[in-house]
């Protein structure tokens, strides 16, 4: 590559493009010892719900992926390790009025380049309340809704999708702001959204999975070429949470059709090759591999006992 020409001809890096999730966690758990390739949920199309009035007279839900800190759980905080235990099965759904202590360590974001001690990236409440608040939207639903990140399909689709209609359709919703943070987050919501589409909801995916959510096919997605972990905006920069959630709310707005992507033009504020680190296999050895694979064996055991209380 001539990096002078380049420069010259003002292109980006090579690297710099959109991370290859699905292709990379693939390569990443075949290395560790899961050799059935997981398949991700593929649309070539997707339901659409236009706009029924403003934003300004709208009321907003907010979906996350997010997870209620839990005493007892084990390190939820900045930082954390993945934390199985934090994880949940059910949809849940908490009041939009109260301050709420939501973290992401039961899933797998970019724990490099996420410090995870701003739960604005990821939880985009207070923004949505200083646009309520600034009359840009008309108001938020009483309770926000949490997807659980599920690796199956069916479950997904057949169940947690209509429970989380049902209850934006009890709230009143009139659109839905949907955040997801992990790779399987991205998929979780892009599933959620297609269903609230289907069944009259208009929705945005705010998310940095590029490839997996235009792999499931939503109606509107704001990409942010951001580290997993920060689909709501840059940590500890209130102007660049609500710019991302004025970004979510023009596509919301301006979507002529289905499969509507906009991309962020803001930048990632900390190391410029954060890309080329994530789940990069050349830069994890063997016996590390071995310890991972070891680890999520571990992990999944201590998630095991939620399940069962979904079960029951």
């Amino acid at each position: 590559m001539d990096e002078d020409l380049d420069d010259r001809l003002g292109f980006a890096p090579d690297w710099d493009s959109a991370i290859p999730y699905m292709q990379r966690t693939r390569e990443y758990y075949k290395a560790i010892g899961y050799t059935t390739p997981y398949r991700w949920a593929h649309h070539l199309s997707a339901p659409f719900t236009p706009l029924a009035k403003p934003l300004s007279q709208s009321k907003v839900a907010l979906i996350t992926t997010a997870a209620h800190f839990q005493p007892g759980k084990g390190d939820q905080g900045p930082g954390a390790a993945y934390n199985g235990s934090a994880k949940y099965y059910v949809p849940f759904s908490s009041d939009t009025a109260r301050e709420h202590d939501l973290r992401i360590s039961h899933i797998g974001y970019d724990r490099t380049h996420t410090t995870a001690t701003d739960s604005g990236t990821w939880f985009p409440l207070h923004a949505m309340r200083r646009a309520v608040a600034s009359g840009r939207i008309g108001g938020l639903t009483k309770r926000f809704h949490g997807a659980p990140t599920n690796r199956s399909h069916r479950v997904t689709i057949d169940t947690d999708a209509p429970e989380i209609l049902n209850r934006c359709l009890e709230d009143g919703a009139d659109v839905a702001v949907l955040v997801p943070n992990c790779p399987v987050c991205h998929q979780t919501v892009s599933l959620v959204a297609r269903h609230l589409e289907a069944n009259g909801i208009p929705t945005v995916v705010m998310g940095c999975a590029k490839d997996i959510v235009e792999h499931a096919a939503v109606a509107r997605f704001l990409f942010s070429d951001f580290p997993l972990g920060n689909s709501a905006g840059l940590p500890h920069d209130p102007a660049s949470q609500d710019q991302t959630l004025e970004y979510a709310l023009k596509v919301l707005e301006s979507a002529a059709g289905p499969r509507t992507t906009m991309q962020s033009p803001l930048r990632w504020s900390g190391v410029v090759t954060w890309k080329n680190d994530y789940l990069n296999l050349e830069q994890i050895g063997e016996e590390e591999l071995r310890r991972r694979r070891e680890e999520f064996d571990r992990q999944k055991e201590l998630a095991r006992p939620n399940r069962a209380v979904k079960a029951a």
